[in-house]
């Protein structure tokens, strides 16, 4: 297939191997999900009665105190004792395979390109100062909102000068994730990094 560049009128060729792949819904929920879950921490975590600090000796003797009998200082029912039925940390880690990964990430690409008017495809662009004034008048003739920028390398002065815009995100092509590239309205690439993602892609064994 082919796409035309921005603001010129050169069109560029993109493998359909990439680039138009039919979409299927089940497999892009099952790798969106599992991205999901493997960011959780699962960090809840409680001390059960046998590991908390304390003596393991019987308070007081079984009988004959008038007390209630009572086995260790360690009891749930005791104040600073374990707690009944203690939460541990959980792993909540979904397994996808490598190459379901990349067939999710394609078939997204390939629905972006084919039925969305806010993929843009720049040459080049470089901001000369890291100052957010410059970067905002470089990209307000497209007038986008909450936008993805891909780049094949990441700029200092780039970086700098987009960090304050909450609605803009700037990243290198190596590390784009698949919740980006649903959740922004808008994404904008460089030329080399379309071809650093057809290259990666494409490779059946990378």
């Amino acid at each position: 297939m082919y796409i035309k560049l921005f603001n010129t009128n050169k069109e560029i060729f993109l493998l359909d191997s990439v680039f138009n792949i039919k979409f299927n819904n089940f497999l892009v929920h099952q790798v969106v999900k599992s991205y999901q879950n493997n960011k959780r921490k699962g960090s809840s975590c409680q001390k059960s009665r046998s590991e908390v600090s304390g003596s393991k000796k019987k308070p007081w003797r079984q009988k004959g105190t008038g007390r209630a009998r009572s086995g260790s200082i360690r009891s749930p029912i005791w104040r600073s004792g374990g707690v009944c039925f203690a939460s541990k940390p959980k792993r909540y880690n979904i397994k996808v395979n490598k190459k379901v990964y990349k067939l999710a990430f394609k078939m997204i690409l390939s629905k972006l390109f084919r039925e969305y008017n806010n993929i843009y495809i720049l040459n080049n662009f470089f901001i000369e100062k890291p100052k957010t004034k410059l970067f905002i008048n470089y990209f307000n003739f497209i007038k986008l909102y909450k936008c993805l920028v891909i780049v094949d390398k990441l700029d200092k002065n780039l970086l700098l000068s987009s960090r304050n815009l909450y609605t803009f995100k700037v990243c290198d092509v190596l590390h784009i994730s698949i919740i980006d590239l649903i959740s922004f309205r808008s994404i904008i690439f460089n030329l080399n990094s379309i071809k650093i993602i057809e290259k990666r892609l494409s490779n059946e064994n990378s």
